[in-house]
């Protein structure tokens, strides 16, 4: 495993809000170092959560390396998605088209003016849900989740020490060790395959923090705290993109936020597959502003508190879909 001294700032492209096209404006996500947080050098250690720190109160999202998912599981990853989503296979995956709420797998299509993708959703944590076939998709997805796991807790603890707290504040507060984890993998089109260039409407997503990989570049956009669309155009070798979740911005009153993103198709010369799992609270954690970040003067409570699964079920939706419902919990 590389140990980088430094954090560095990839450039982006930053696109028009107003539309899906590029302006020739530049902006930056920066690229946090994992590694350099269990750094035996406490120089090491101070200068890693300085960075994320940066990271966490000016973007809210960056991309993570040195995170300990060797590459040759991220290939494995996209290689079992591929084999899944083997076009000749698609009846075969109606059998997890949506049955009932209680669903813990379920496989959708959408071709239309506002979503085009073909998806997998999947409980992945507490309990692990997959489907058991092809064998190389089931074998290469648990690996991967479990390596997550790690990084989950280990985040946990890098973000509660940004905070000035105690390195297991969010580890309890959300109670991690039973945090329900969600995976949403996708398989965008072609261009000339979709309807429209929406892969996915813009959105935030609930949760601790959502983790992404893709096999190829492009198609995601955020939407910074300038009010600009950047594009996710380039990430680093082997990088997974970090964004916080709606349940990290209700628990620090909104000192670290969520961000809206959303994906597009337009560019996509070939087909495109992300990993998109959002790493939540248990299910029974009740997610509210902390003592620590409130004060009735200054910072008064911004955000209402709820149990993690009546925050996923307050729109009429339930935990697979994992929807946000922040704007219900915000006060005005």
């Amino acid at each position: 495993m590389a140990n980088n001294n430094n954090v560095f700032l990839q450039g982006t492209t930053v696109l028009n809000s107003n539309n899906i096209s590029a302006e020739s404006v530049c902006d930056e996500i920066p690229t946090i170092d994992y590694f350099m947080h269990f750094s035996t050098d406490p120089n090491q250690q101070a200068k890693a959560l300085h960075y994320l720190t940066i990271a966490c109160q000016n973007y809210g999202f960056f991309y993570l390396v040195n995170h300990g998912v060797p590459e040759s599981v991220l290939k494995s990853v996209f290689k079992g998605v591929s084999d899944f989503f083997d076009p000749m296979e698609l009846e075969n995956r109606r059998q997890y088209d949506r049955k009932s709420s209680t669903d813990r797998i379920r496989w959708g299509h959408r071709s239309s003016l506002g979503e085009n993708r073909e998806y997998l959703k999947m409980a992945t944590h507490p309990h692990y849900h997959c489907p058991h076939k092809p064998t190389t998709f089931s074998e290469a997805m648990g690996d991967y989740y479990r390596r997550m796991r790690e990084v989950v807790h280990g985040l946990g603890k890098a973000l509660s020490k940004t905070l000035g707290l105690e390195e297991l504040f969010i580890e309890k507060a959300l109670k991690l060790e039973s945090g329900f984890d969600v995976s949403s993998i996708n398989l965008y089109p072609p261009n000339f395959e979709s309807k429209s260039g929406v892969g996915i409407p813009e959105h935030t997503d609930p949760g601790f923090f959502v983790s992404l990989t893709q096999d190829v570049n492009g198609g995601l956009q955020i939407l910074s705290h300038t009010g600009k669309w950047i594009n996710v155009n380039y990430m680093p070798s082997n990088a997974i993109l970090i964004n916080i979740g709606d349940h990290l911005e209700i628990l620090t009153n909104g000192k670290y936020k969520s961000h809206v993103h959303r994906v597009v198709v337009d560019n996509n010369k070939v087909k495109r597959i992300s990993v998109a799992t959002l790493h939540g609270p248990s299910l029974d954690a009740f997610v509210k502003p902390a003592p620590e970040f409130v004060d009735d003067d200054t910072h008064p409570p911004a955000y209402g508190g709820a149990t993690y699964k009546h925050y996923l079920q307050a729109n009429g939706h339930d935990e697979i879909d994992v929807q946000s419902s922040i704007h219900q919990f915000r006060f005005h």
